[in-house]
């Protein structure tokens, strides 16, 4: 049911360790096409982070994105319950014509703050979008996966490394069916 087979791209760090993101030579306004639309979910989602944890949550959601910006961004909804309480999730996708890059935004109806965005782009119709950032007070690399082999299927992934990148621990899988 994991979608980890696919290997994370080796990063890359500036003389300061600061990561470094490239766009793939593919790269386009166009990458996220396929999700445009709606899609029922099957979420898997890790317990708890970085305690050798082997426990997951699994629960339905839904999801619609739609176009904004001449197609140079797009924007979806997110909607789980968590606890018997409505759950709300927003992304805010932005392509950067001249780098070639994807920007990666997220907030949700617990926070109400727009996280930092992943950056990256796509190859071979997978994405792989990076983050420098901190959880529970230590330092880590965040990726999203977006695998759209199958444009009518595809699972969204999420793994954190807090040694730069040598191991990751997958920590979310979204496994989407598209309805519309």
């Amino acid at each position: 049911m994991k979608n980890n087979s696919l290997e994370i791209p080796k990063l890359n760090f500036d003389a300061n360790g600061s990561l470094v993101i490239v766009a793939s030579e593919t790269s386009s306004k166009h990458d996220f096409d396929f999700f445009q639309g709606k899609s029922i979910i099957q979420n898997r989602k890790l317990k708890k982070r970085f305690a050798n944890c082997t426990e997951w949550i699994e629960f339905p959601s839904t999801q619609e994105m739609y176009k904004i910006l001449n197609g140079i961004g797009n924007i979806d909804n997110f909607l789980a319950t968590f606890n018997g309480e409505p759950f709300e999730g927003m992304t805010v996708r932005l392509f950067n014509p001249a780098t070639k890059l994807w920007s990666i935004y997220w907030s949700d109806s617990t926070t109400g703050v727009l996280d930092q965005p992943v950056i990256g782009s796509f190859e071979d119709n997978v994405g792989h979008f990076f983050s420098e950032d901190t959880f529970e007070g230590r330092n880590v690399i965040q990726v999203f996966r977006w695998d759209a082999r199958d444009k009518k299927k595809p699972i969204w992934s999420q793994a954190m490394s807090d040694d730069k990148g040598k191991t990751w621990e997958w920590n979310w899988f979204m496994f989407m069916t598209k309805t519309e």
